[in-house]
């Protein structure tokens, strides 16, 4: 018993040290480099003062829906989902409906009540209602939902008195190894406060939203928690909690938080009324892995190799080429696709960034453009009815502009399934969502107006091929 008592006493003295290293930097005007504390005094330094001057900003979001439930509960169990699925073939005791409610967290970002939290945590939420820490509650409305990187603005109505907020921080700035806080309301209990350090940056791996560069902390995450603000030690706003990684449903030391540039780029356009635009790359590409390095002659592996240049986008303009590797951007190395189309997303239309590439074993220095990609063509959206063996589906013309919205690479071209009908013809022969269709019956397919003109002669015989993510398909139907 002695022996584990000192080793916690000794473990307690690391940390504290640590805690007191971090507060002395953050709170006491900041310093040249970061500093161990040297005498007690700094030692038995607290991080009270900055958790009074953080926490007030943030809240707890409460949320309900209404459901409309069918029949008797008793058809709720699995069992029956087994056979019958959401839908009973036969309707069983009268319909009612049952109100939802789930917990969240939120941050203030500004005197005028916006709030900013996770798209999941308010979802299809009939009324979202806001609670401060003083008690005060508010009703809010959504400026903007973004399920791609799983952020949610809101706006508090009719906001009274002072409202506390937290201002942003640079995400960029971040270092493995700085001290954070994880504030939130975990599992409804109210609102508290964890520590831990920066486990890691960019992390690209975790497939949690879209536009995957995630802040990796040890700072206890758990249930109630999403939304909630991961501050630095001088009290900014460098992340907004948004995941864990469990086995069991609470914190294990792997929590995910979205940077705050991110965030940041996403609360500008819920502000300004603006539709979520991210800058388009205008050209694809791959991981460059360790046999993709050797073959290159690279010490190591990291980058990304560019495989397709769309003639007209900003990747061209910049004088990108095919089999260039891109290495930095803004003096920051590229690891991998992801955190470079992340490093993208963050920033505002309209401006420059600094790329650099190896080309022919030298490295070339471009400015690329920073535009919204184009609606060209225009998406001419399109459903395909009658008994054909693509009835059922609805298509678009597939530009940038729609190509960013899927989520897919911006230099495709062709005609994209949008939508399939359930139950319609094409359905049953395996046509899905987000299939291209590029060929039918030996004709080439860029435009929806082509399709139409074939589906119009109504030919006995079909040979359609589809793009599934890269591999081609061939469907064929007489």
């Amino acid at each position: 018993m002695t022996k584990l008592r000192t080793d916690f006493d000794v473990m307690s003295n690391v940390t504290r040290i640590l805690l007191a290293a971090a507060v002395s930097f953050g709170l006491c005007g900041g310093a040249a480099a970061k500093q161990i504390p040297e005498n007690q005094q700094e030692i038995t330094l607290s991080f009270a003062p900055l958790v009074r001057a953080t926490s007030p900003a943030v809240v707890n979001i409460y949320t309900s829906k209404v459901v409309r439930q069918q029949g008797n509960r008793l058809f709720d169990d699995p069992f029956f989902r087994r056979f019958f699925g959401d839908r009973l073939p036969f309707s069983i005791g009268p319909s009612r409906n049952r109100v939802e409610n789930s917990l969240g967290s939120g941050v203030l970002l500004r005197e005028d009540g916006v709030v900013v939290t996770n798209h999941h945590v308010i979802g299809d939420a009939d009324e979202i209602k806001v609670v401060l820490t003083d008690k005060r509650e508010f009703s809010a409305d959504i400026l903007l939902s973004d399920e791609r990187t799983d952020i949610a603005v809101l706006k508090l109505q009719d906001p009274k008195g002072d409202l506390p907020v937290i201002e942003f921080g640079d995400s960029d700035d971040l270092e493995v190894g700085d001290l954070v806080l994880a504030i939130g309301n975990p599992f409804g209990v109210g609102q508290t406060v964890t520590s831990g350090i920066v486990s890691g940056l960019a992390r690209t791996s975790v497939g949690i939203t879209d536009f995957r560069s995630f802040i990796q902390t040890d700072a206890a995450i758990n249930p109630g928690n999403s939304g909630g603000a991961l501050v630095d030690v001088k009290g900014r706003l460098v992340g907004i909690n948004t995941a864990i990684f469990s086995k069991s449903g609470g914190s294990q030391g792997i929590g995910f938080a979205v940077p705050s540039n991110m965030v940041r780029r996403v609360v500008g356009s819920a502000i300004a009324g603006e539709p979520l635009i991210r800058p388009w790359l205008g050209f694809s590409g791959r991981d460059v892995d360790a046999e993709i390095s050797d073959a290159l002659g690279l010490e190591t592996p990291g980058g990304v190799i560019v495989e397709n240049v769309h003639p007209t986008g900003p990747a061209a303009e910049a004088g990108l080429q095919r089999g260039d590797v891109i290495l930095e951007v803004e003096g920051r190395p590229v690891d991998d696709g992801q955190g470079l189309r992340f490093y993208f997303a963050t920033r505002e239309l309209g401006g420059t960034v600094a790329i650099t590439v190896l080309r022919d074993g030298r490295p070339v220095p471009m400015s690329f453009s920073l535009m919204a990609p184009p609606e060209v063509p225009p998406r001419d959206r399109t459903d395909i009815v009658g008994n054909f063996p693509i009835s059922g589906i609805r298509v678009v013309n597939l530009s940038p502009r729609v190509a960013d919205e899927l989520g897919i690479p911006t230099d495709l071209t062709g005609v994209i399934v949008e939508g399939v009908q359930r139950g319609s013809v094409a359905h049953r022969v395996g046509i899905k969502p987000l299939d291209i269709i590029t060929e039918v019956n030996g004709e080439e397919i860029t435009l929806v107006s082509q399709l139409v003109e074939i589906v119009e002669d109504g030919p006995p015989e079909w040979l359609v091929v589809l793009n599934r993510q890269g591999e081609r398909l061939v469907l064929e139907v007489r």
